[in-house]
């Protein structure tokens, strides 16, 4: 009975999830139509006795989203704020390189994306880049794959909440810019805190599905708005551009490490991936992704740079000609910079949750302890991500910070080891097809490695000399 009745709800939760709840539960579930899950008295010493409200909650069902619902809350996550920065990196190395290195970070990023799915289907109860880790280090021993867990998976968390601290500090931006710097800067990203935090109440994201629409139309309508403006008023600079320029290596590799952002989102595959109703439909989604993200990051960063030339800023929602049409296009991208940054909030606070919970009954059910307990962490995230963005108040330097620490590997470097060690043994022997891949994923491998040293010293170097508002100031950030 037990093996028939614990099949239930396994179509509606995380299979991972689903084993937590049966070994916590003996094995011995059984689902109700309402969704709630009930322990049959007979086999338990306390027979007859009433189930007690808290272990009566409801069952959250994970499984809920689309393959299209996925393909929109990736594309939100992705099309950020990565494209605010990509006509600034044309002005740094000029126009063909600069097409050339977005195409070229596009393609492997792409791929990237496809041996992470690969790696989720192979194994299903990964969760997280921490949870993947330990599964390929297993031959290390016991201990190792458990630091390895640890750290990877705790550092997946770090750079979500560097993001998240990134969406804060284009928040305040955004509200100087439309207020007039009307009140103190310090003040606006505790304001962006409080909506940030409340957009984060659900468990789960089926509701950013939803609202992930919302920022796909704000980024692209907010992008169209720019290009448009500029190629009608050409308004900063004298409309000269490079077609190639000669600069040292740390200038380029903030440019390398700005435009692996743009593509930077795969540290929240797995929790996405694990809320598709079929796993299957991951290829459509990343088709969409890729798609969208690819064409419009070309559109704005040749159409912006052609028109505004040298001095296009970063941001570039602030390239636009007058102060009205510049507030018009901050306003439009709000929902995008509020969304898309949730959605990196939900993703640390998960990790976070099921750290303390897994095993337990509040890890799948909607119980007091679940709730109060998932309000203190979403609020802990924002908080510390709040502090970030008012520490490190240079918004390209802190894109590339946050590209040379974790994006270099979660978005390249582990894929390409991932692949290695699901195909180990037979890296020459299916033909000049498996040959390819090895050398592809041996190339994520080494750009993971380049983009982490040399984008580490550039992006600290930069920071060091920057010349701009000072950290936990109350001065304007307008753009």
């Amino acid at each position: 009975m037990a093996a028939n009745t614990a099949a239930a709800p396994e179509n509606n939760i995380n299979s991972n999830q689903v084993n937590h709840a049966a070994d916590l539960e003996n094995n011995k579930v059984t689902a109700s139509d309402s969704g709630t899950v009930s322990t049959p008295g007979d086999d338990q010493e306390d027979a007859g006795n009433q189930t007690s409200n808290s272990e009566q909650a409801a069952l959250i069902d994970f499984k809920t989203l689309e393959w299209w619902q996925g393909g929109i809350i990736l594309i939100a996550e992705t099309v950020s704020l990565g494209i605010l920065s990509l006509p600034s990196v044309l002005a740094s190395v000029g126009l063909a390189p600069g097409i050339a290195l977005i195409v070229l970070m596009s393609v492997l990023s792409t791929y990237s994306c496809v041996v992470l799915g690969e790696f989720r289907k192979a194994h299903m109860d990964v969760e997280n880049f921490g949870d993947a880790v330990e599964v390929v280090s297993h031959s290390l021993g016991p201990v190792a794959a458990k630091v390895l867990q640890e750290f990877f998976g705790w550092a997946q968390v770090i750079f979500q909440v560097l993001v998240a601290g990134s969406h804060i500090l284009t928040w305040t931006i955004c509200l100087n810019t439309l207020t007039d710097s009307g009140a103190c800067t310090v003040l606006w990203a505790f304001v962006g805190l409080a909506i940030f935090w409340f957009l984060n109440f659900p468990r789960t994201l089926s509701y950013a599905s939803y609202m992930s629409i919302a920022s796909c139309l704000s980024i692209v309508i907010a992008t169209l708005m720019t290009v448009g403006d500029v190629s009608r008023t050409r308004p900063i600079g004298n409309g000269h551009i490079d077609i190639a320029r000669s600069l040292g290596l740390p200038p380029a590799m903030l440019a390398v490490t700005d435009i692996a952002v743009a593509f930077s989102s795969h540290s929240c595959f797995f929790s996405v991936y694990g809320e598709f109703k079929k796993p299957t439909d991951w290829p459509k989604a990343l088709a969409l992704l890729q798609i969208v993200d690819t064409s419009l990051y070309l559109l704005a960063a040749i159409v912006i740079y052609y028109y505004v030339g040298p001095d296009v800023p970063s941001p570039a929602l602030s390239a636009a000609g007058s102060d009205v049409m510049r507030k018009a296009i901050w306003g439009v991208a709000i929902p995008t910079i509020v969304i898309a940054g949730v959605i990196y909030g939900h993703v640390a606070a998960e990790y976070v949750f099921t750290r303390i919970f897994r095993g337990t009954k509040h890890e799948i059910r909607r119980t007091w302890v679940s709730t109060v307990s998932w309000l203190a962490i979403t609020f802990g995230i924002w908080l510390i991500a709040t502090i970030v963005s008012l520490s490190i108040p240079v918004f390209n330097s802190l894109l590339g910070l946050v590209a040379a620490l974790f994006v270099s590997w979660f978005s390249y470097g582990l894929p390409g080891i991932f692949w290695l060690w699901m195909h180990h043994g037979n890296y020459f022997n299916k033909g000049w097809g498996q040959i390819a891949r090895f050398a592809g994923n041996i190339v994520l491998l080494v750009v993971g490695a380049l983009l982490c040293v040399l984008g580490l010293w550039a992006s600290i170097e930069a920071i060091a000399q920057e010349e701009g508002n000072q950290p936990w100031s109350c001065a304007s950030n307008a753009a």
